[in-house]
Parts: C-alpha cells; sequence; structure tokens
C-alpha cells in the first residue's frame, strides 16, 4: 500500500491554544510518491525497515506504524520501504500509521498517534483547521511538482519555537481551485507561515527555494525541510527535476504530481 507524502500547499498558523498546541489553516494535498507497506499474517507485530531512508527508523513501538496496527487490533509483521527523508515537510510517519489504519481500522482514533494522522486517512485534497481536527475536502485539480530537500532534518518544535508570531489571518473563502489558472492565482497569495521560522533553523531550505525558481510558485511544505516548485505540466516538471538533481547530487528531488479527488 502507498503511504504518500503529504504537502501543505498553504500553511497558516491562526493561533495558539493555553495548553500549547498551535492553531492552523492549511490546504494539505498527496503526492503521487511516498512510502510503500507491505503486510503479511503473524503472530505479533513486527517490522521490517529498507529503503533509501531506512537508517534511524524504529523497528518497535516507537514507531507509528507498530502503535497503528495496536490500535487496530492486528499483528502484522510490516515491511516498511521508506522513501521520503525524514524531518521533511512531508508527514512520513503519519502517512505510514494512516495507511495501517486505513487497512485495518481504528480510524476513530487516529488523531490519538499525531494531529497529522487524521487528514492523511483520506488522499484527497482537504482543509485542515484547528489542531488538525477540523478536516473538510477541497476540490482541487491535479499539480505537477516538484519537491527539493536538502537532505536537512529540520524538528518540528524548533521550527515553532521560533516562530515570531502566531496569531496570523486564516485562508478565508475558498475559491474555485479546479483548474490550474485558478488554483495557481489563488495559491500564490497564500503563504506558509512557519517558512522564515525554518530558515532560522536551518538556511539550506533558502538553497532549496531559489533551486526552484522557475516554477510558477515556490514554497516550503509542513515544517521543512522539503519545499516544492509547481510546474504547467509534468514534462517541465521532470526537466527541472532533472536539472536539479544535477546540480546538486546530494539533494533529493522528484518530480511528482498530487493526487485529485477530481
Amino acid at each position: 500500500m502507498l503511504a504518500p507524502a503529504k504537502i501543505n500547499l498553504t500553511l497558516h498558523v491562526t493561533g495558539q491554544r493555553a495548553d500549547g498546541y498551535h492553531l492552523l489553516d492549511s490546504l494539505v494535498v498527496f503526492a503521487s510518491l511516498g512510502d510503500h507497506i507491505r503486510v503479511k499474517d503473524a503472530d505479533a507485530i513486527s517490522i521490517e525497515v529498507s529503503g533509501p531512508f531506512a537508517d534511524g527508523v524504529p523497528c518497535d513501538a516507537r514507531n507509528l506504524v507498530w502503535r497503528a496496527a495496536e490500535m487496530a487490533g492486528v499483528t502484522p509483521h510490516i515491511q516498511l520501504e521508506k522513501n521520503l527523508p525524514h524531518g521533511a515537510g512531508l508527514g512520513g510517519g503519519s502517512s505510514d500509521a494512516a495507511a495501517i489504519l486505513r487497512t485495518f481500522g481504528g480510524q476513530e482514533r487516529a488523531a490519538e498517534l499525531g494531529a497529522d494522522v487524521p487528514v492523511c486517512l483520506n488522499l484527497i485534497p482537504q482543509r485542515m483547521q484547528g489542531i488538525g481536527d477540523v478536516l473538510a475536502p477541497v476540490p482541487v485539480c491535479a499539480l505537477d511538482l516538484v519537491l527539493v530537500n536538502p537532505r536537512v532534518h529540520v524538528p518540528t518544535p524548533d521550527v515553532f519555537h521560533a516562530l515570531t508570531t502566531k496569531t496570523n489571518s486564516g485562508m478565508g473563502e475558498l475559491p474555485d481551485l479546479t483548474s490550474y489558472s485558478s488554483a495557481l492565482a489563488w495559491l500564490s497569495q497564500q503563504r506558509n507561515d512557519l517558512e522564515t521560522a525554518a530558515l532560522s533553523v536551518a538556511a539550506q531550505i533558502g538553497d532549496a527555494l531559489d533551486a526552484l525558481k522557475g516554477a510558477d510558485l515556490m514554497r516550503m511544505s509542513g515544517s521543512g525541510a522539503t519545499c516544492f516548485g509547481v510546474y504547467p505540466t509534468a514534462a517541465q516538471a521532470e526537466s527541472a527535476a532533472t536539472a536539479i538533481g544535477a546540480a546538486h547530487p546530494d539533494w533529493w528531488v522528484q518530480a511528482t504530481q498530487t493526487l485529485s479527488s477530481l
């Protein structure tokens, strides 16, 4: 099963609750690439990790997929192929856990595994508000993207700690986003409120954004460090990914398309 990359096309921080949780208003989409999970019947839960980002991934109850299996009441052997970089702003662990819950059940308890897990249960564009608990589907056209990560891990708590303004405006009423031109025009007026804070934590994010110059839109996803560029066609995205990858062979660079419900 595919556990796709989660991409925050926008991320507005609109407040902070007394318990410390931040309030968000974000347009979330999913990519056609991500981690892959296979499961086999077993008498006890176990995890086998492979893939380019397998190093450092726990194979015990520290892993969200283990906890998701426990939550669903199943005991599979889980083969987890980690294709997404860690601490990348792509919701990798949350998407992995959501894939287990989609398969075996337990979705009603998804929020117990983390604020990003509920939105990853349904692989369609969604508006995510509150602390990630208020979700609504949004029709959005498929977008051709290039994802760039300069191979730097950015801890989310560090980024929120560096955030100076936590009461920003939300996205307001969403327009028609079902055509490329309308989606691009609206997205260009939006923002990721964590981008400046993340740049103060990892200056390499600025290098990734610079590498995407030439795209119709460049922005950081989530709390970083992955950035995305929006391109008019898949061919242009592939060409840009090839050029960026050649210029920065030590980076993670991927062309992809977002999943759409249209």
